[in-house]
């Protein structure tokens, strides 16, 4: 199942939508009289729990082919929000989880960073988040450095602390894309990477979540991000140093998961601070961020 909030038309509230081909299908809609409490956001429905999620999809799979028009509207033709607007606590992130991204970091900073042998962690604000296809807009007061890092996002569905890497996938409702926006001059500055990470809109989410059932093995995805239609990364999940099940299990020792935290899995090589010359977003580019299996989101950089 792939879910998505999104608006039939301007000014109109965001609402829970599951998409089918080139259709988005209205939850609410066409739950109206069957399902009085049903959930109306994405977020809502993950923390209603399992039960939940199996209701709502043994309804949509038992309707879908009957829905037609009716409950339905063209994905072309609505407003698409971040699935999840404001996660219950920052975005969980994880830095260097690629070998060969904590090289061009290496290089690109003149000093020697290791290959991490636990997961390096940070947090992106929630003001960070922004829908799929949203403008972001930089303050040019802030930064001058804004760089781009396709990664795959994990959406928890079951919370819990101290999870088992063997019990850990059993926690995730579903995946999503991320692109983590760096303001690399305030990294530098600040010598840690929360401020940096967390101008506000420079977390990209969507379109949708899979549903972990229909994603299937997160660790066998191809990720790719192009500038202006020029590919910059072009990266693959299998090679990540500590693989979802791993960041689950370290993330929570300790520390409880909720359903609807979100993690960002890392990034692969590729970055504009790791080229020569190095490379940042200005004015009017154009980033795609694509994992498989999920699609692309599309975000323009305004200044201001």
């Amino acid at each position: 199942m792939k879910y998505a909030m999104f608006s039939p038309a301007a000014g109109e509230a965001p609402r829970l939508g599951v998409v089918n081909g080139n259709r988005v299908i209205d939850l609410p809609a066409m739950m109206r009289g069957v399902w009085s409490d049903a959930p109306t956001s994405a977020l809502a429905l993950i923390q209603a729990g399992p039960q939940a999620w199996k209701q709502r999809m043994s309804a949509v799979a038992a309707s879908i082919d009957q829905i037609g028009d009716r409950h339905s509207h063209a994905a072309d033709a609505v407003r698409w929000h971040s699935p999840i607007a404001r996660p219950p606590k920052n975005v969980f992130c994880l830095g260097l989880n690629y070998a060969a991204h904590a090289k061009e970091s290496s290089q690109a900073r003149g000093r020697e960073m290791k290959i991490p042998t636990v997961p390096v962690i940070f947090t992106k604000a929630p003001t960070t988040i922004s829908g799929p296809y949203d403008d972001v807009t930089v303050d040019r007061a802030a930064t001058q450095q804004v760089d781009w890092e396709v990664e795959l996002g994990v959406v928890i569905g079951i919370g819990g602390r101290n999870i088992s890497r063997a019990d850990a996938l059993q926690h995730v409702f579903g995946y999503t894309v991320i692109n983590d926006l760096s303001a690399r001059d305030l990294q530098q500055q600040h010598m840690q990477w929360f401020k940096g990470k967390s101008l506000d809109g420079f977390c990209p989410m969507g379109p949708v979540i899979v549903t972990a059932d229909e994603f299937g093995d997160p660790q066998n995805k191809r990720l790719q991000l192009r500038v202006n239609g020029t590919t910059k990364q072009d990266g693959h999940t299998s090679n990540m140093i500590f693989p979802v099940d791993v960041i689950i299990e370290w993330l929570s020792k300790g520390l409880t998961l909720e359903p609807g935290d979100v993690i960002a899995t890392g990034t692969p090589e590729g970055v504009g601070m790791g080229r020569t010359p190095q490379e940042f977003l200005v004015d009017g580019d154009v980033i795609e961020t694509e994992v498989e299996g999920i699609g692309v989101l599309r975000n323009r950089i305004v200044d201001r």
